[in-house]
């Protein structure tokens, strides 16, 4: 199989792919809510949700996969209480047969709410 890297704008030079793609599978790795100015978006964590997977879409995109074809979800929220707000706006990126997902509090190495990472399945 063949081992493709999927990037976007890596300004920040890290080393790190935006994704991987291999065969039919793609690691999207960590996403933040990034702006097209590379800030992180106002408005608490259903903005900084939305604008997240936003850019998610764009790795998929990318790579030939798009949300629905999502198949694990790893979330990393910064504060517990933002659980349940989070969740109303999952629901709507995801409002039938969600993928497989872990949900933990940790701390983030940047001022963002959220990170998520993604893998994802190309449809044959």
């Amino acid at each position: 199989m063949k081992r493709e890297t999927i990037t976007l704008d890596n300004a920040e030079g890290l080393p790190l792919s935006d994704a991987v793609r291999f065969g039919d599978i793609i690691f999207v790795s960590g996403m933040v809510a990034f702006d097209d100015k590379g800030e992180i978006v106002k408005g608490g964590i259903a903005a900084e949700t939305r604008q997240t997977f936003r850019n998610i879409e764009r790795v998929l995109e990318k790579a030939g996969a798009t949300l629905a074809d999502a198949l694990k979800v790893n979330i990393i929220l910064t504060h517990a209480e933002d659980f349940d707000a989070f969740n109303i706006a999952y629901r709507e990126l995801f409002p039938k047969s969600p993928p497989a997902r872990i949900s933990m509090v940790a701390g983030l190495t940047i001022d963002a709410r959220l990170e998520v990472d993604v893998i994802a399945g190309v449809s044959s």
